[in-house]
């Protein structure tokens, strides 16, 4: 009959047009896809990882077993690296991660799923934006302009006057207030920061000579617990600038950043095309999809402070319950439904058909042991 992925698109189309469902092959209705299987599903998945994911995994979650409700999709946001530890000791059937697998972890994850390898896939990414506090500097519908450059020298407390003249080059009609500036960075180690910190090592050149880390590099400055106690203190300090996942900022200025001869606002079109539009790491399996994002991106529209979490499993599971499982709720989770799902309660970027398409041929490979 085919794999998930390929009768899902090959029928998908097919089947609303006629407003039919079926049971017997990937199943669709007015939801979408309904999961996938030759009958309805039944048993438990067991994830563990990114804590960045854990709104969209409930809204993935939620969403899957409405329409497959004899399936249980347990998910421990326990943080990305206890996620890919507990997937690579064979604790988990998947995991979260907001980074790909180091070369160590690959070496382990070939001893977890064997020969046939591991899919890594991008399936959730959401727009770091940066947040600021300047009260009646901005009307409506105006923005603060920041270039890879001054965004560092701010972070890196060499900046540190909003009427500072790099500032300034980059907001000329703009007037300026003579503040103090209050940076304000992530106390706990964050895949926030580590992308943001990632964003700021290439993108700024010597502006910025920290090493990329979870741990925030520069000492002094507000430090706050998680994305919602950096939007907290922002939101408490006029002068105040952070960073955090955009679907928080509420209040906040969300400033536009310097990309070629433009300033691009975060969005969910602009946070997806610079994924689609980065390349694949070398040297990974066929079916691992884990990207290099281009930071230093010029191209048009594109925002590149964005934090892409992967799903990781393997290509081949010992149990076929388990495979089955994998298959049906990954094909629901790159779904277009499953998409919406999470952009609804994460503010997530959906993913474009061109990565969907990449993750349902990982997807469609995806088997019990000895089955192939």
């Amino acid at each position: 009959m085919g794999s998930p992925g390929a009768r899902l698109r090959s029928l998908a189309p097919l089947l609303l047009a006629a407003g039919l469902s079926v049971t017997g092959c990937a199943a669709v209705n007015e939801r979408g896809l309904t999961g996938t299987g030759e009958e309805a599903l039944s048993g438990t998945l067991v994830g563990a990882g990114s804590s960045a994911q854990q709104a969209a995994m409930q809204g993935w979650t939620a969403a899957f077993t409405s329409v497959q409700p004899e399936v249980t999709v347990n998910y421990d946001p326990v943080g990305s690296g206890g996620g890919r530890e507990q997937f690579l000791a064979g604790g988990t059937d998947f995991a979260g991660s907001d980074a790909a697998l180091d070369d160590e972890e690959l070496a382990q994850a070939n001893e977890r799923c064997g020969p046939a390898g591991i899919f890594e896939l991008p399936n959730y990414i959401s727009p770091i934006a940066v947040v600021y506090n300047l009260e009646g500097v901005f009307a409506d519908g105006e923005a603060l302009n920041l270039s890879p450059e001054t965004l560092a020298g701010i972070f890196n407390q060499e900046i540190t006057r909003w009427d500072d003249p790099a500032i300034a080059a980059d907001n000329p009609d703009v007037d300026l207030p003579d503040l103090a500036i209050t940076p304000v960075n992530r106390s706990d180690e964050s895949g926030t920061t580590e992308n943001f910190v990632e964003y700021l090592s290439a993108a700024a050149g010597d502006a910025w000579p920290h090493e990329p880390d979870g741990n925030w590099p520069v000492a002094g400055g507000e430090a706050a617990q998680g994305n919602s106690g950096v939007v907290g203190a922002v939101s408490a300090g006029n002068g105040a600038i952070g960073y955090a996942d955009l679907s928080q900022a509420g209040d906040l200025g969300v400033a536009r950043i310097g990309v070629g001869e433009e300033f691009v606002a975060p969005s969910a079109e602009a946070a997806a095309a610079v994924v689609e539009n980065s390349g694949r790491l070398e040297g990974r399996g066929e079916y691992d999809y884990a990207i290099e994002i281009a930071r230093d991106t010029t191209g048009s529209g594109q925002y590149p402070i964005v934090l892409v979490s992967y799903h990781i499993g393997c290509i081949e599971y010992d149990d076929p319950q388990v495979a089955e499982l994998v298959r049906a709720f990954m094909t629901f989770v790159v779904s277009e439904e499953g998409q919406r799902a999470a952009a609804q309660v994460a503010g997530s970027a959906p993913i474009s058909d061109a990565l969907r398409d990449q993750a349902l041929t990982a997807i469609d490979a995806v088997t019990a042991a000895g089955s192939a």
